[in-house]
């Protein structure tokens, strides 16, 4: 269990976010900290509700109090809180497809409208994501996984300050180009082989863009967001600020 245990630093950034039940307002739950790290179980090892242990207390309880978290944007609050100020010197943009589990299908309003899409592998949904220079995520959105990855970046950088912008060949497109040019930004695109005006590339900046990439491997550790197993993308949303904290916190 050691590997879902928040640390006293993790936690003392945690905790004054953390409330109880809607029933008890003002007061905190009995145990805030093991029901977050329950939550850790779950999304770290992908099992279902049903099989988490006991030492954690009553499945039903934890995940029904999960519910009232994710709808509170708890979550959200948690990645801020856990996140420190971001090195916007550059900012990294990518994407990356995650398979959707047959538990995360079937919502109501439709796979559209949960950002689950069918493409070659199935259905699929897309995290692209936007992390500060040294890999630390900053803002993502959730894509039906057929979807270009840049339809998404113009929500995803918008009140978002940075002095360069790092992204693969996938995001080299007049509009991006058009946006950084009009914010004084930097280009670090990787351009399309079919670009009839190349634009000038600093390889060494662009280097650094392994930073991004690994920031999806290490979420990708948490099995519940490898294999997509969430039918809202509110609540699959929610355990990627939890994870994303975990990860910015360390």
């Amino acid at each position: 269990m050691e590997r879902f245990v928040l640390t006293d630093a993790q936690w003392a950034k945690m905790e004054p976010h953390c409330h109880g039940k809607p029933s008890d307002p003002g007061r905190s739950g009995s145990n805030n900290r093991r029901f977050i790290e329950a939550i850790l179980w779950i999304v770290r090892t992908g099992s279902p509700w049903r099989d988490l242990p006991t030492v954690f207390g009553n499945w039903n309880t934890i995940y029904k109090r999960y519910r009232d978290w994710v709808k509170a944007d708890v979550f959200t609050r948690l990645f801020e809180v856990c996140s420190d100020e971001p090195d916007m010197e550059y900012a990294m943009v990518d994407a990356t497809i995650v398979k959707v589990h047959r538990h995360g299908q079937g919502s109501k309003g439709g796979p559209q409208s949960q950002a689950i899409g069918r493409s070659k592998g199935g259905m699929t949904t897309k995290i692209l994501a936007l992390t500060d220079a040294l890999g630390n995520l900053v803002r993502f959105v959730l894509l039906p996984g057929h979807r270009f990855d840049t339809v998404g970046v113009a929500p995803l950088i918008d009140g978002i300050g940075f002095d360069g912008l790092i992204a693969d060949k996938a995001f080299d497109s007049n509009q991006i180009v058009a946006d950084l040019n009009e914010r004084g930004a930097k280009v670090v695109i990787y351009q399309h082989p079919r670009r009839k005006a190349p634009l000038p590339l600093d390889s060494e900046i662009y280097k650094w863009r392994h930073l991004i990439e690994n920031f999806f491997c290490k979420l990708k550790e948490f099995k519940r967001i490898a294999m997509r197993a969430d039918k809202t993308d509110q609540s699959f949303s929610a355990i990627i600020h939890l994870a994303a904290a975990v990860i910015n916190s360390r």
